[in-house]
This record gives structure tokens, C-alpha cells and sequence, in this order.
């Protein structure tokens, strides 16, 4: 690994080490409040964590997304993949909800996942019908819309006690996480990761060629399924937990791809985790701080930061895909 290489994985570490100190530290409450450290012990260090380790997981699914689609602008967020997942989510929770069931972590993340299959499943039969980049994008914005109505028009009619959790979940954030959520999702989470790295070989054939990958012994109709699998795994629990969250999925492995000067996994995975998790941190601190005590969605502030990279991609590399 080159010395830039190993540079850049340092700079990421010790932003990700000074965002989640000052994440913890930074908020509304004092120092001299008798209950500051329940205020960190309970609410901002399981923020904290929950914005690495959901955040990394939804970079490095987009980057798992960006390699099967060959697209530089897939991403779970982009292609409707969270908005189908957040839709399921809601209906389980609503219909649950109203009969007096609570539906369990990994019934979030179950029902998450059921969703954010059947949105790729959407965008998987487009994709096979044309391979013009911005065809895919739209028609992915567009199952993301006709997901993301349907889930307004199932809170619409929630009970009341519910409306209120479920919008604020709907729109994206890492509040009300507890430490056991982390545990979970983190579990979750590092099951697909290590899909991922498993995977790193026959990604770096695919990313030669579709012909070099079957000719170096590649199951291709198997290696697309993992990759979907795996994708759609990291991608569900994040929706699950945190609600959609958008264009980190796309706009980190493409900054990650200039910082590092590569696309090959060994490489990209790794540092598409610890720059979603900078990312997420430094998004969410802007979200909590920037209109204190008013708190801002998190994926209005990733979309700040995160969608003019994606109009960079789009007239820049992005267009020798049409």
C-alpha cells in the first residue's frame, strides 16, 4: 500500500476520533448539569455510534451497488432502494402498532429488507432494459417517490400516538437510538461487511470485465446475488433503524475514488466505512447544532453536502455512460 494510501486512511481516522468527541461532548446541556453524563451515557453516545456505524454501512452499500450496476450514481437512496425499504417498515410498524404489537429489531430490519428487495427488484427489471445512465437514475427517483407517497399516505391515517415517531423516523435520523440498537444493528452490520470483504476477489474481476471475471472462474449469476444480498442487507438495517438516509450511498465512494485513486475493493470497502462514518458524523452534528434546540433532519443535511457531488458525477464522469 502506497504512503498517500496509508495518509488518507490516517486523516480519516482522526476525523472520525475528533467528529465523535466533539458529537459527544457538543449539545444543549451544560457541563455543570447534574445530569450530563446520563445525557452522554444514554442519548449522544449511542448517537455517536449510530451515525459510524450506519453511516459506513450505507457508504459501502452504495459502493456495492455502484459495482453491480457499473454506475456511478447508483446508491440505495437514489435508486429508490431506502424508500422502498422505509415504505415497508412503515406499513409493519403501522399495522402493528394499531393492533397493540411492538414489532422487534429484527422485525425492523426484516421487514426493511423485504422492501428494499423488492425496490431493487423494480430497478433490476429496468436496468435490463436500458443501459443509459440517466433512464436508470430517473426511473429509480421515481420508484423512490412513488414509495416514499405511499409511506406519507399510510402515516396519514396512523393513530395519533404513533404519527409523531413514525415522521420523525420517516425523515431520517439518528436520535432515540439506545445502546441496544447499536449492538443489534452493529451485528447486523458486521455480517455484511464481512459479505463484502469476502466478495473483495470476485469484485475485482467483475470490475475488469464481465467476460475476464466468468474466464477467472466467477459465478456471475451467484456473484450478483450476493452483491444484492449483501447491499440490500446493509442498506435495510440502516433504513430500519435510522429511517432514509440520502446520497451518502453515492456521493462517499465517489470521494472516497478521488481521495484514494482507486475502485478496487480492498481498498474502496474500508475506506467507503470510515468515510460514511465521517460523513454521518459531521452531518449529524451540523443537524443537531446549527439551529440548536430546533434539530434538523439528517438527510436534509447530507443532501446539502451530498447531492452536489452527484451533479459533479453526472456532468463530469458520469457522462461517458450514456
Amino acid at each position: 500500500m502506497s504512503s498517500k494510501r496509508v495518509l488518507a486512511y490516517i486523516l480519516l481516522i482522526l476525523s472520525i476520533v475528533l467528529l465523535a468527541v466533539l458529537s459527544v461532548m457538543l449539545g444543549t446541556a451544560s457541563h455543570d448539569d447534574p445530569s450530563f453524563i446520563i445525557i452522554i451515557k444514554s442519548i449522544r453516545l449511542p448517537r455517536m455510534l449510530a451515525a459510524v456505524i450506519l453511516g459506513g454501512a450505507l457508504s459501502v452499500s452504495g459502493y456495492l451497488l455502484q459495482v453491480f450496476f457499473g454506475n456511478p450514481i447508483a446508491g440505495p437512496f437514489v435508486l429508490g432502494i431506502s424508500n422502498g425499504a422505509r415504505l415497508m417498515t412503515a406499513l409493519a410498524l403501522i399495522l402493528l402498532l394499531d393492533r397493540g404489537v411492538h414489532l422487534s429489531s429484527l422485525g425492523l430490519v426484516a421487514a426493511s429488507f423485504t422492501g428494499a428487495g423488492i425496490a431493487t427488484a423494480a430497478v433490476l427489471m429496468i436496468s435490463r432494459r436500458t443501459r443509459r445512465m440517466s433512464v436508470l437514475v430517473l426511473a429509480g427517483v421515481m420508484i423512490g417517490y412513488i414509495c416514499s407517497a405511499l409511506t406519507d399516505f399510510a402515516i396519514t391515517f396512523a393513530d395519533d400516538h404513533n404519527i409523531v415517531n413514525l415522521h420523525n423516523w420517516s425523515m431520517g435520523s439518528f436520535s432515540g437510538m439506545n445502546m441496544k440498537g447499536v449492538v443489534i444493528s452493529a451485528v447486523l452490520i458486521f455480517t455484511g461487511l464481512i459479505g463484502a470483504v469476502l466478495l473483495k476477489k470476485p469484485i475485482g474481476a467483475y470490475l475488469t470485465g464481465e467476460e475476464y471475471a466468468r474466464s477467472v472462474g466467477v459465478n456471475i449469476q451467484l456473484f450478483r446475488f450476493a452483491l444484492i444480498l449483501v447491499s440490500s442487507l446493509l442498506s435495510a438495517t440502516v433504513t430500519a433503524f435510522a429511517g432514509p438516509i440520502s446520497f451518502v450511498g453515492v456521493a462517499v465512494p465517489h470521494l472516497m475514488r478521488r481521495l484514494f485513486r482507486t475502485s478496487l475493493p480492498g481498498c474502496m470497502i474500508p475506506a467507503c466505512f470510515l468515510g460514511g462514518a465521517a460523513f454521518c458524523l459531521f452531518s449529524d452534528l451540523i443537524a443537531r447544532l446549527a439551529f440548536a434546540p430546533t434539530e434538523l433532519s439528517i438527510s436534509a443535511v447530507t443532501a446539502i453536502f451530498g447531492a452536489p457531488v452527484v451533479i459533479v458525477v453526472l456532468m463530469g464522469r458520469g457522462a461517458r455512460y450514456e
